[in-house]
């Protein structure tokens, strides 16, 4: 027969406003003393969080939440080696070792509790209740290689005979590996990129480690590159405006590369049919 046991919870809640007292749950902390057993979860995104605080600071929040959830992983770890000596009275004692009481955007719930023979299934029923049942299944968003897929079928609709291969460009302190590459007196690279993402911070950092990719590597190319990006647009309208700021980002880094939009495709493969074909009729001429 399973015996049960008393557990006590407290919910993290991430206050946005504390003058308001505007609040989204964010974490769930449960302890059953019987067992030594700690167990805690945090939101791993911000989806739903930043619909409703648009001006949320994404780094700062999971940065947050981060930070308390590997603190608290520590104390369970700590009790269930037997390293800590001092006993805790209840999930709240162990929250207030990580999270003091203060005026702070994370803050903790009253503690509340139950009875449960199966603490695994308690944690879950009470995660769900209080962080996880009003999310949404998130969208599918793009991948880099989906947004290269119309590029691909309408170079081979044309028939275009065109093969790629790997092109690393390196410098003096990092390298970048293009998949599709091809030589034609000069490299010519095409490098598609989803900014189909979440939110407008996520959107713009990508072109900017993209930028600063290109950056690095500029200085130890000692050959042409003739540099291709196929840009995927943001489902979100809302997020337009961070994806145009992205496109401006990656037209002025380093190697000049030209950036084609996804209404832009059939040009882009105009462009490479009409230099393919003069490649290949310039060998047989020659």
């Amino acid at each position: 027969m399973t015996s049960k046991q008393r557990y006590t919870y407290i919910v993290l809640r991430y206050v946005h406003d504390v003058v308001t007292g505007e609040f989204v749950n964010v974490g769930v902390l449960m302890y059953a003393p019987k067992s030594n057993l700690v167990k805690v979860a945090v939101r791993s995104s911000i989806g739903r969080i930043k619909h409703i605080f648009p001006d949320l600071d994404r780094h700062a929040f999971l940065t947050a939440v981060r930070a308390a959830e590997r603190s608290l992983r520590k104390i369970g770890k700590d009790l269930e080696n037997g390293d800590l000596l001092a006993e805790f009275d209840d999930a709240g004692s162990i929250a207030r070792k990580v999270l003091v009481p203060d005026d702070s955007s994370m803050q903790w719930s009253p503690v509340s509790g139950g009875v449960t023979e199966d603490t695994e299934k308690a944690f879950d029923r009470v995660y769900r209740r209080y962080v996880s049942r009003y999310d949404v299944k998130s969208p599918h968003r793009r991948s880099d290689d989906e947004v290269w897929r119309p590029v691909r079928l309408l170079l081979e609709e044309k028939n275009v005979p065109v093969e790629f291969d790997e092109k690393v460009i390196a410098g003096t302190s990092d390298e970048i590996v293009f998949k599709r590459a091809w030589r034609n007196g000069v490299w010519h690279a095409y490098e598609p990129l989803s900014f189909d993402l979440a939110d407008a911070e996520g959107i713009k950092d990508k072109a900017r480690r993209w930028r600063g990719h290109l950056e690095a590597v500029h200085d130890g190319v000692k050959s042409d590159l003739k540099l291709h990006f196929v840009v995927g647009a943001p489902q979100n309208p809302a997020l337009m405006a961070a994806y145009e700021n992205a496109i401006k980002i990656l037209s002025e880094a380093a190697f000049k590369p030209e950036v084609y939009e996804e209404d832009e495709i059939p040009r882009l493969v105009t462009k490479i049919e009409d230099e393919v074909r003069e490649h290949f009729s310039s060998q047989h001429m020659s």
